[in-house]
């Protein structure tokens, strides 16, 4: 190595390649995750909120094994990349035809779930019934379902932001440092699914506004940390973001189809519009904090 490098914002350098590969060594039959925990504890690499940084450190083992410098174990079970199935329980909500106008019902709310009984309901909703399926949200996220006079009618999930996305990064005027500083102000509406049989008018940008009001709140008590920025990701040849626009989501361009894993530049990814929602007047300034 002839200089050392910086991964997730942390310097690797010879000693912490050695310190690495000899946890590495010594927790080889019990995987990935285990690895980077002992790390993070090593370390004392932690989110503001007390928190492991493991997923970051998931990040920089892979980067470090692409690289040449370390070899890891295989995955002892599913890997993230591919869509595990929700739990197959029973869950009982009213699917019979829901139509009219938001005005029309008694009560709009926006629970949420995560790390609560129903928690399992938005997993079994989403599996089901959006077209990604796979509710699994990687990194850092919080779900939320809404409900019409107490009647599940749409999930909404928020997640960490995507780590490098060209038009984004040009429309908050990051360089590499900035993004690795203040990726974490930033994040990112990865699921959004109205019921099939929802039929009220303009509850998907409605729904938008008033989650978009408690989730700065929300995100601060869950994970201590400020956020400036939101952003979505809107398949070009499937959805038109008529809710974004309708709830004054910026567009500011298209994504190039790499996806996460597109090392050889493939582009075998569908393209999307990026939508961004800014939280703060500021928010430029807070970017570059």
């Amino acid at each position: 190595m002839s200089k050392p490098y910086v991964i997730r914002g942390r310097q690797i350098d010879e000693a912490a390649l050695a310190t690495i590969r000899t946890t590495v060594a010594a927790h080889w039959d019990k995987g990935r995750s285990a690895i980077s925990r002992v790390l993070c504890k090593q370390w004392d690499w932690r989110q503001p909120n007390g928190l492991l940084k493991e997923r970051a450190c998931r990040v920089l083992l892979l980067k470090l094994e692409e690289k040449g410098e370390i070899a890891l174990p295989p995955r002892l079970k599913e890997s993230f990349r591919h869509p595990r199935r929700a739990d197959r329980r029973e869950y009982t909500y009213d699917s019979s035809l829901l139509c009219g106008k938001v005005s029309e019902f008694r009560s709009l709310t926006i629970k949420m779930v995560r790390s609560t009984p129903d928690e399992g309901l938005w997993n079994h909703l989403v599996d089901r019934y959006h077209y990604l399926g796979h509710p699994w949200i990687v990194g850092s996220y919080l779900k939320y379902i809404a409900c019409l006079d107490g009647r599940p009618v749409a999930c909404l999930g928020w997640g960490s932001a995507a780590w490098k996305v060209a038009c984004r990064d040009a429309f908050i005027g990051w360089d590499g440092p900035g993004r690795e500083a203040n990726i974490h102000k930033v994040v990112n509406n990865v699921r959004f699914l109205i019921l099939p049989w929802v039929r009220v008018t303009h509850l998907a940008s409605k729904l938008l506004a008033a989650n978009i009001r408690t989730l700065p709140r929300d995100w601060q008590e869950y994970y201590r940390q400020p956020v400036s920025l939101l952003e979505t990701f809107v398949e070009k040849d499937r959805f038109e973001g008529t809710c974004y626009k309708a709830a004054n989501w910026q567009y500011v361009g298209l994504t190039r189809g790499r996806g996460r894993y597109d090392t050889r530049h493939a582009r075998s990814k569908p393209v999307k519009a990026v939508y961004l929602y800014p939280l703060v007047r500021n928010f430029r300034e807070a970017l570059h904090g």
